[in-house]
């Protein structure tokens, strides 16, 4: 394909030609630009016994958030114990890169209100000494170009053994335009990075408002006007029958068949139902005669379907809804509980919450038996008990919680277009496809 005027075709890709692409070792034979500083050399991992309330803050990968170090999750050891453990040492405006377990994450290092801050042996830091010549914002976003990182991820290879020593990066190539342009397509980057970052915080603080709203209405402790009287406290016993699922490995499934829910998927679900209309194409099938299946597995519209298996405390009062209004044939899988309706008493809506205090939950931890793998048995979970308002004020306390649902989705919704917004953004700007000068 030709290259069209003013660009030219280097082992990066087709560039402006008055970009240049430099290896990382030639910058820093230059004196550079961006000295790489690898922290694995000597740098000693704190031992728990090190870490005080306040003092030099000590990154990891986790506390990057968005192109940023966020402190406010930071672990923090004393200036004496650092100074002991050498090496290491970033300071602001010092651009970050993960290169072993997680690799190719990136942080800059913003005002710091200590001397200095200690890295994990697993990040290396570039320090820009010219800022005439290279900008340490966008030093910073080209790190995180999907290119760059497609490059970065291939040669330390997959999984939590990847790593990429000191020698394979100082040999990574980096476009470099000039300077000014630089701070342009950084600011835009920036820009997005912030807006971002905005939208994850407003997020998180309408999911701790839904939470404590959902404790306080589900317990009784606030009630919505109109309502009063005492609740009954039913046994789930009283309220359901219990069943369990059709047993069938993951290797079985397929895109062929009946719907089918498999444990794990309860456990990595980020709603608390599924609906066999909307989420159809993504559930996994298997190809078997509804003649080998028990009534009991077949799932029915406002069936609960709980996990009788989890690898933590958490995953033991893990569970779905069902919603299938037509009916269609669905399988209850390996490790699960299904739990079908004895009574009316509890609204299908209100189903999709009632299970989510952490009353509730702490009954499912009192009952959860195992070691390395902990879960519910079907003749414990007959034992737990639930608070049960009238259905009218189901009906309303599950319209509230759902009408902050979909407002949780549609922040969410706006995040992942952002997201996309700024990989597009990326590839146009690091790639000079647009120009912003």
């Amino acid at each position: 394909m030709a290259v069209k005027p003013g660009y030219k075709q280097t082992e990066v890709g087709i560039i402006p030609e008055e970009w240049a692409v430099v290896a990382v070792e030639r910058l820093v034979e230059e004196k550079a630009l961006a000295k790489p500083l690898d922290g694995n050399h000597g740098n000693i991992h704190p031992k728990s016994s090190d870490y005080v309330y306040h003092g030099i803050p000590f990154v990891m990968a986790n506390n990057f958030s968005n192109g940023h170090v966020n402190f406010e999750n930071c672990k923090f050891i004393t200036k004496e114990r650092a100074d002991k453990l050498q090496k290491g040492f970033s300071v602001s405006g010092d651009v970050l890169l993960t290169h072993k377990g997680t690799v190719g994450s990136t942080a800059i290092v913003g005002e710091l209100s200590t001397e200095y801050i200690m890295l994990t042996p697993q990040v290396t830091y570039y320090r820009v000494t010219d800022a005439n010549s290279l900008n340490n914002c966008f030093l910073r976003h080209y790190f995180d170009s999907p290119s760059f990182q497609s490059l970065f991820i291939s040669l330390a290879g997959g999984g939590t053994r990847a790593y990429l020593g000191i020698v394979k990066q100082l040999a990574l190539p980096i476009v470099k335009p000039p300077v000014e342009e630089q701070r342009a397509i950084a600011e835009v980057l920036s820009d997005l990075d912030a807006l971002l970052g905005a939208l994850e915080r407003l997020i998180a603080k309408k999911r701790d408002l839904k939470q404590a709203t959902m404790q306080q209405l589900l317990t009784g402790q606030t009630r919505l006007p109109g309502f009063h009287g005492e609740w009954e406290v039913k046994t789930l016993g009283e309220l359901f029958n219990f069943s369990g699922g059709y047993s069938a490995s993951r290797d079985q499934l397929s895109n062929e068949g009946h719907c089918y829910l498999h444990y794990g998927d309860i456990h990595g679900a980020k709603k608390t139902c599924i609906d066999t209309s909307v989420d159809y194409e993504d559930i996994p099938k298997l190809d078997i005669s509804l003649k080998q299946i028990s009534l009991g597995s077949l799932l029915e519209d406002g069936d609960v379907v709980f996990v009788d298996a989890s690898e933590d405390d958490d995953g033991t009062s893990r569970h779905l809804v069902v919603v299938n209004k037509d009916s269609l044939p669905f399988i209850s899988g390996l490790h699960t509980i299904v739990a079908k309706s004895k009574t009316d008493e509890l609204a299908h809506e209100y189903r999709r919450y009632c299970f989510q205090t952490a009353a509730i939950r702490k009954q499912f931890f009192f009952y959860a038996v195992g070691t390395k793998v902990s879960g519910i048995s079907k003749s414990n979970i007959p034992k737990l008990t639930i608070p049960v308002p009238s259905v009218p004020e189901q009906t309303a306390i599950a319209a509230m919680l759902n009408d902050m649902d979909a407002e949780l989705a549609a922040l969410e919704q706006r995040l992942a277009k952002t997201r996309t917004l700024k990989q597009g953004m990326m590839q146009e700007l690091l790639t000079g496809r647009t120009r912003l000068l």
